[in-house]
């Protein structure tokens, strides 16, 4: 479990403040909220014990997922890429070869991705298709929708 995962800077600050605040927040609130719950008496039959006690398990766990990913994150500054190939950190400008759309996305780690602001992580079927190539290079896609093709109209590293 050594394989190194790439992320952006925005991306390992984002990881990073989301671990300060489930150590230092949440995980103080449910503290506070399983002993207040204790404080009710009968922990068998205390609904407000088992919710807390099941969030607490949830923010340790994701506690020691977030502590992982940092540890192994390989951070690749962008603004300091250039080429003509897509790699890491692109942003290329797509043309839908049926609709003529163009669609604008960011290629960025998993932890990242978030389709609605253009960011696609690096596993996902568009972006695997994607490396490698160059502007005028077509890409096939095989979405759950049925197959995509796009033709690639800029690549840039911003």
């Amino acid at each position: 479990m050594d394989k190194k995962i790439p992320m952006t800077p925005n991306g390992y600050d984002r990881l990073q403040e989301e671990l300060k605040n489930l150590k230092h927040v949440d995980r103080q609130e449910v503290i506070r909220a399983i002993a207040e719950a204790r404080e009710h008496g009968d922990l068998s039959e205390n609904a407000e014990y088992h919710a807390a006690k099941e969030r607490q398990g949830f923010i340790e766990g994701r506690i020691l997922e977030l502590e992982d990913k940092i540890s192994r994150a390989e951070i690749i500054d962008v603004s300091k890429l250039s080429g003509s190939d897509i790699k890491f950190g692109a942003t290329v400008t797509l043309i839908d070869e049926d609709t003529e759309e163009n669609h604008k996305y960011q290629i960025v780690g998993g932890d990242e991705s978030d389709i609605r602001q253009g960011r696609i992580s690096i596993t996902s079927p568009l972006a695997r298709a994607l490396i490698g190539k160059a502007v005028d290079d077509m890409v096939e896609v095989t979405t759950p929708g049925g197959s995509k093709a796009y033709s690639v109209i800029k690549v840039e590293y911003i």
